[in-house]
């Protein structure tokens, strides 16, 4: 997988946020200039066909985006669980087929934990909230990787 670091950091254009489930992937995107991240879409996962997989790539190349970083479920603890070795399966996979476009690992504890409280709080149902809650930490997985690299001033418009 191609991992972004230092001078290997795109400094401007449109990034992706991904959301990797079981069931559903949610997709975020950036504005050019890195600023705020928007939801975009929820995927079906399709582990046999690869078709969500597809559709990023698709997605990669008519937005002509820059990176791509994908949430890392890490346990509470830090420790790489299932579903954070599923997510590694997941990002590996999507790189090799948008390469030289560059993968990043986000931890993503709690995203989809805040995105429920979210919905919690507005009192969405659980069936409303069923197709955008993905999106939702999909956008604070980009979110995150924005800030960060705004942090350390490696992504100025």
């Amino acid at each position: 997988m191609t991992v972004a670091t230092g001078s290997d950091t795109p400094r401007r254009g449109v990034r992706l946020g991904v959301d990797v489930g079981t069931v559903r992937v949610g997709v975020a995107v950036s504005d050019p200039e890195g600023i705020l991240a928007t939801p975009v879409v929820t995927l079906a996962r399709d582990e046999a066909a690869d078709r969500d997989i597809d559709e990023l790539v698709a997605m990669v190349a008519d937005r002509d985006v820059v990176e791509v970083a994908v949430g890392l479920p890490k346990m509470l603890r830090g420790a790489d669980g299932v579903a954070a070795h599923a997510a590694r399966r997941y990002a590996t996979a999507l790189a090799a087929r948008i390469a030289p476009v560059p993968v990043v690992l986000v931890d993503e504890r709690l995203t989809s934990v805040q995105a429920n409280r979210i919905f919690d709080d507005r009192k969405v149902s659980t069936k409303a909230r069923r197709a955008v809650v993905d999106q939702l930490a999909a956008v604070t997985i980009l979110q995150v990787r924005l800030d960060a690299l705004r942090s350390t001033g490696q992504a100025r418009g």
